[in-house]
């Protein structure tokens, strides 16, 4: 039962500090409601068309901050699962996952948030750096070839998962539960860019 709450408090600290929308806190701070301008997404890219360099700097800061915090105070509450030679924190995991779901949808702003990439890449490298870095190569060769960022996310998102299952790195069942649930978090927060990818519409990168 201990472990349980523990998982469960991993959870929720992780959420109330995820909720702690960077983008929204700048953009007040700016005097302007990041969520009403732009793409009205509460996030480092708006932030940065919206606002400038130095907010979206701010913005960077605090929504890696905040994943690196949640997952620290996950792996300090120290709930382990074993699975043959394969061992996983999940007070880390749920910590990591409440993060992204907070940063998504902050109970402090209506639960009108981001698109949870950036501190969600952050969890992914407290959670598994190898994995993570792998994955960002991954990222990188898609945007390189296509210049669409929001294809190079989802792309990295579920590159993230299907190698999360190689027995390379000793993964449990509940890492793949949290790689999932990463990916569907993700997907869904850009369900608006798949459906431009599909039309045709959606912005490439400029280099």
């Amino acid at each position: 039962m201990i472990d349980i709450l523990k998982i469960l408090a991993a959870l929720a600290f992780g959420y109330f500090l995820g909720s702690l929308n960077t983008a929204v806190i700048v953009g007040k701070i700016y005097g302007k409601d990041i969520s009403s301008h732009g793409s009205k997404s509460a996030g480092l890219t708006n932030t940065l068309r919206v606002l400038g360099k130095s907010a979206a700097a701010l913005v960077l800061a605090g929504d890696v901050l905040k994943g690196v915090i949640a997952c620290l105070i996950g792996l300090q509450l120290g709930v382990y699962a074993y699975s043959g030679e394969a061992k996983d924190c999940v007070s880390l995991l749920a910590a990591g996952a409440g993060a992204v779901m907070g940063h998504n949808w902050p109970v402090y702003f209506g639960f009108k948030g981001g698109k949870g990439a950036l501190t969600a890449a952050t969890v992914m490298f407290m959670v598994d750096w190898g994995m993570a870095l792998i994955s960002l190569g991954f990222f990188v060769m898609i945007v390189a070839l296509t210049r669409y960022v929001s294809l190079g996310t989802i792309s990295a998102t579920l590159f993230f998962v299907a190698i999360s299952f190689l027995p390379v790195f000793g993964n449990t069942f509940y890492f793949h539960m949290f790689a999932s649930l990463m990916a569907l978090m993700i997907i869904f927060k850009h369900r608006e860019n798949i459906r431009r990818l599909l039309s045709g519409t959606e912005n490439k990168l400029t280099f």
